[in-house]
């Protein structure tokens, strides 16, 4: 018996704890040590909060359970028979061991906690303990690894500069409307969706707002741009790698775990990487570049592409199988020139979030700069007209030569009519109506829009 122990019966038993009951859920431990009163009071102690908890009387033992499951933490006796627990711990970072560990010691010695820093242990709690200060350990051990996660994917995401996509999924016209419905349909669903569409029409603002909708929304958003994938250190950025030092790596795949994956340019990936994305989605698990172990990843994966597939697939430059596994559910992003009605709401929300990130006043969207938005054809869809806006406010006002090839003085040829935006609205709502058949009731309905406007709309056109 190691010295220092109390029997089990000799502790209280921890009052009701609603952050450890909410957040020890999802969190699997496993428990080592040589002496069986510590392991069953550990394991009576978290078992009924946790999700999984298995004990290991040696580390012998303890190996065996870490090559056939994960774990996420791994609280662990020093003084055991064959191995110390730290010279155990030390190896297991080598073959891939990236639980937190926290050391249970009855010498709290200076050299015993510098020795487990070295070798990654989190925490440290001395013998005999009662149960709150496992409890505390683990509670620590729980919050460390969220703040972790969050700063390292914060970091990410600024330095790639994501910031700008987190806008809402803005718009009433039957097409956008049609692929908000899509979303809002699959969003508890774990089906794979593959996003298709122009550069710029807002693929990864739909895949945030299907994040948003879904379940997971409390989880990770991992946007990743496959053309940058390639070298090595770029795949250790991605599947992890395994280290020698008490940190190691978790790769992009194991922060997102639980969240949501945004595969952007899936079309770029390159094949080795698309061989071992294909592993992924179809067994839900991941092997760290240099890791004997493999870790289960519970992940809702969304790619995005505006090349297409089916050529890159008969070229060779992509799998069939993996697209046949993320093209079950495809949505299209229509271009901006098939939206013209949403350009105001658009430009009035650009406006607005970029005259406040820039410090300027806003510029009123007059009725000329209004008709020049809507002729443009926009080649770069929603990222241009952030862009002019953007533009625009850094000058004062929109560029003279917008105004002047597309506003209201603009020079008219047989190819582009003059329409104003009430001229557009009024042949759109007609047209949808004519293809209803003169049924107001699903012509809003299309539309978006109430009965009540239609008929309103119906009348002051005297229809």
């Amino acid at each position: 018996m190691n010295s220092g122990s109390l029997p089990a019966a000799a502790l209280p038993a921890p009052p009701g704890d609603p952050w450890l009951e909410r957040n020890l859920k999802h969190v699997s431990i496993l428990v080592v040590d040589d002496e069986m009163g510590i392991r069953n009071f550990v394991v009576k102690l978290l078992a009924p909060l946790c999700k999984k908890v298995e004990e290991a009387e040696s580390a012998e033992e303890a190996s065996k359970l870490l090559d056939a499951q994960h774990f996420d933490i791994v609280i662990l006796d020093n003084v055991m028979p064959g191995i110390s627990g730290l010279d155990w711990l030390a190896e297991q970072r080598k073959v891939g061991l990236f639980a937190d560990t926290i050391l249970m010691t009855a010498y709290a010695d200076l050299e015993t906690a510098i020795h487990a820093l070295r070798v990654g242990a989190i925490d440290l709690v001395l013998k005999p303990f009662r149960s709150n200060q496992i409890l505390n350990a683990v509670r620590r051990a729980v919050d460390q690894r969220f703040l972790k996660r969050e700063n390292t994917l914060l970091k990410y995401e600024l330095r790639i500069g994501s910031e700008a996509a987190r806008g809402r999924l803005l718009g009433r016209s039957p097409r956008i409307e049609a692929v908000r419905s899509i979303l809002q349909k699959a969003a508890h669903l774990p089906t794979p969706i593959l996003l298709t569409g122009e550069s710029g029409t807002g693929k990864e603002v739909a895949a945030r707002t299907l994040h948003a909708l879904s379940d997971r929304a409390e989880k990770p958003f991992v946007p990743i741009n496959c053309a940058h994938f390639g070298a090595e250190s770029a795949m250790a950025e991605l599947f992890g790698m395994v280290s020698a030092d008490r940190d190691g790596k978790l790769g992009l795949l194991a922060l997102a775990n639980g969240g949501t994956l945004f595969l952007d340019e899936v079309a770029d990936m390159r094949l080795e990487v698309q061989a071992m994305l294909l592993r992924v989605i179809e067994e839900g698990r991941i092997r760290p570049i240099g890791s004997d172990r493999e870790m289960p990843l519970n992940l809702r994966f969304i790619c995005a592409t505006n090349s297409d597939l089916e050529r890159a697939v008969a070229e060779g430059r992509f799998r069939k199988d993996l697209f046949h596994r993320i093209n079950v559910l495809a949505v299209h992003m229509p271009p901006l020139r098939e939206r013209v009605g949403d350009i105001a709401e658009l430009a009035d929300m650009f406006m607005g979030k970029l005259s406040r990130e820039l410090g300027v006043p806003p510029i009123p969207l007059t009725e000329d700069i209004a008709l020049g938005l809507a002729r443009y054809d926009w080649p770069g869809n929603v990222r241009e007209l952030r862009n002019l806006i953007e533009r625009s406010l850094i000058l004062g006002a929109f560029p003279p030569e917008f105004v002047a090839r597309h506003g209201q003085g603009a020079r008219i040829t047989e190819f582009e009519p003059v329409e104003s935006l009430l001229v557009m609205e009024r042949r759109h709502i007609l047209s949808v109506l004519e293809a209803c058949q003169g049924n107001r009731a699903e012509a809003a309905r299309r539309l978006g829009i109430s009965r009540k406007t239609i008929d309103r709309k119906c009348a002051s056109w005297d229809v």
